[in-house]
């Protein structure tokens, strides 16, 4: 199925996918072959994941995508293996984020943009990012819905008066959907010194639609009363909201709907 739905347009891909409810409604099974996540978390059941032709594991969805995800990491940085992934999971969420801050690189083991877009005057360096859901697990697949946190470690290097510490989401077409900042939200930071570290948490609910997004991070401020950017990762991190509901556009207005017979 995944091979037709790459060479249609958009109303072919429209028709097939209205295809699959129809079929999902009459308790047919159906197979969906692919690389993308947000389709799958959105019309898959249960997900059966394939390295090199062998069965890897098999579960709903968002457990699956998480360890598609991981599997990449360890393709990519050669991995720890099998037994360094089960020491991982034995540790509390805690443990896991404080090993992935130390271990894990800019991304705490997370997979990186290869295009990610880095620059900056150098006043503060973003030395970590992440993203948690709701039990303090670090991973990328977030469940629509639930709580969820964003993360970011800050350096700085040189005094600065205003800092302000931000996120951003896109899709993958690269339009802002949503984002925030402490100074937006009110939240005072302080002057910062050189040498400070310190560590931005943003908490809110995953009300975006069912798909891929990607997460930008920027550190900037005011010096002087001009605005400075003192280190920014644009796209640095994939984001996958899981759902099973299907909805339009990029957020969910979480309709409450009531009908009534007039006669």
């Amino acid at each position: 199925v995944d091979e037709a739905l790459s060479v249609g347009d958009v109303f072919f891909q429209a028709k097939c996918y209205h295809k699959f409810e129809e079929f999902k409604k009459q308790g047919k099974t159906i197979l969906f072959v692919s690389h993308d996540l947000g389709s799958i978390s959105k019309y898959c059941d249960r997900v059966i994941l394939l390295n090199k032709g062998v069965k890897m594991d098999e579960g709903n969805p968002k457990e699956i995508v998480d360890l598609y995800k991981k599997l990449l990491v360890h393709i990519e940085d050669g991995g720890e293996g099998a037994e360094g992934e089960n020491e991982q999971e034995a540790l509390s969420p805690e443990e896991q984020e404080k090993r992935a801050m130390e271990t894990g690189g800019l991304t705490g083991g997370l997979p990186k943009n290869p295009n990610t877009l880095e620059y900056g005057e150098g006043h503060a360096s973003i030395v970590y990012v992440a993203t948690m859901d709701a039990a303090g697990n670090v991973t990328s697949s977030i469940e629509k819905g639930t709580e969820f946190s964003i993360r970011m470690r800050v350096k700085f290097n040189k005094d600065v008066s205003e800092p302000i510490f931000a996120y951003t989401f896109k899709n993958l077409q690269g339009t802002e959907i949503t984002g925030t900042n402490t100074m937006f939200e009110g939240i005072p930071v302080g002057p910062r010194k050189a040498g400070d570290d310190i560590v931005i948490t943003f908490r809110q609910k995953m009300d975006l639609q069912g798909g891929e997004y990607l997460l930008s991070f920027g550190c900037t401020g005011y010096m002087d009363g001009d605005f400075r950017v003192f280190h920014r990762l644009y796209d640095i991190l994939n984001v996958t909201c899981v759902s099973p509901k299907n909805t339009v556009g990029f957020y969910d207005m979480n309709s409450q709907i009531t009908t009534k017979l007039l006669n």
